[in-house]
């Protein structure tokens, strides 16, 4: 199967105060979270097959992969969409502080692609700022960026067709991961990031924008707060994302249609994930306890990425343990390292209200020292 690009992974951003916890985002952020482990341990530590057993590594691929990103991407405009209105009513000013923010989170992108190998944060800080440049704009012109974001990218690669190029530098960082020393390895991740960011292609938005774009719009609507009188809607986009996937896969394969201008595609399948789980949550209340395990684990998202990243980065690559796993056992270590993960968020949120990472994110941007408790971070975890 082709490289992909680890794009989407986050959606962090500070919370209302506790009570008005969204735990429906909670319960997303989980399950977004475990799907990406699933991905990873796939993508990385995958060892080849043939046969019956090459399926689980291919509907991974179909149904997980870009979708676990897409519902992080889609979270993280959700996310930000509820920082303004938090910030704005505190009578903060909004610019300085979500420009600490990217900085912030720029940063600790750039550390973890170039020490573990995973590309995550750092187009998130990117793209995050335009996010503030068009926060007010209205629905209408926000869907029109949308699509013109969703067919940049697609119309540029009609015009330059550099993924070959960018193909054999990603190949590169790869063999640097599975024989080469830490250091060749970093060098190697060092030149992918060369090749993203300092070339003119970087300005043009992505699905990244297309996904910040439909989070914002979610809570500028209320989906999240009252579910049940948007469930038209909900249905709707759900049908749509479902109808992409179907296209993508199958239907323009038999047509032999080569693209849609980014406007019909497979990632559009996480719409219909994240509308089935908010309505599964509306309906059906008692799910919000059954998932609560995914609830804590997404309090603590960007904490429990780069630590999962981490760990597949010491076992999975050549300078490390060098560990590789047959498809069948990629669902169950997913599961055991997910929920070692929520073990060690439920014993640090039991004292704090948000991980680690998510309190130094916030003393970046709000550039004071913060209270250790709970009670005066309570704005820490991701909402």
């Amino acid at each position: 199967m082709p490289p992909v690009t680890d794009g989407t992974a986050q959606g962090i951003v500070d919370p209302p105060a506790q009570s008005d916890r969204i735990v429906t985002l909670d319960i997303l952020r989980g399950i977004a979270l475990f799907g990406m482990i699933l991905v990873h341990f796939h993508q990385r530590m995958e060892i080849p097959t043939d046969g019956v057993e090459d399926l689980v590594g291919y509907a991974i691929w179909m149904g997980v992969e870009s979708k676990s990103w897409a519902t992080f991407a889609f979270l993280f405009g959700a996310g930000f969409a509820i920082l303004m209105k938090k910030t704005e009513a505190r009578g903060l000013e909004v610019v300085p502080l979500f420009l600490r923010r990217m900085l912030a989170l720029a940063i600790f992108g750039l550390i973890v692609q170039l020490l573990l190998g995973f590309r995550v944060l750092l187009e998130y800080a990117f793209w995050g700022i335009p996010l503030l440049l068009v926060r007010n704009w209205s629905t209408r012109a926000l869907l029109v960026l949308a699509l013109l974001a969703a067919a940049a990218r697609p119309a540029y690669t009609l015009l330059h067709d550099d993924r070959k190029e960018y193909a054999a530098q990603w190949r590169a960082s790869e063999a640097a991961e599975e024989s080469g020393t830490f250091t060749e390895a970093v060098k190697a991740r060092a030149t992918l990031v060369k090749s993203q960011y300092v070339t003119p292609k970087v300005f043009l938005p992505d699905s990244n924008l297309v996904l910040f774009i439909a989070g914002l719009l979610a809570i500028r609507f209320g989906v999240f707060n009252n579910p049940k009188r948007h469930k038209r809607l909900i249905l709707a986009i759900m049908g749509f994302g479902l109808a992409s996937w179907f296209g993508e896969w199958i239907l323009f394969p038999k047509l032999h249609i080569n693209t849609s201008f980014g406007i019909i595609r497979d990632q559009w399948l996480a719409f219909t994930y994240i509308g089935a789980v908010t309505l599964l949550l509306a309906y059906w209340p008692e799910w919000k306890r059954l998932l609560s395990i995914s609830g804590i684990a997404g309090r603590m998202a960007l904490t429990n990425y780069v630590l999962q990243a981490a760990i597949l980065s010491v076992l999975a690559t050549g300078y490390g343990f060098g560990v590789k796993v047959r498809p069948y056992h990629e669902l169950p270590l997913a599961i055991v390292l997910f929920l070692i993960l929520a073990l060690l968020s439920a014993v640090w949120l039991s004292r704090f209200s948000a991980g680690p990472l998510e309190r130094l994110w916030r003393r970046f941007t709000y550039y004071r020292r913060e209270s250790v408790s709970p009670a005066a971070d309570a704005f820490t975890a991701p909402t």
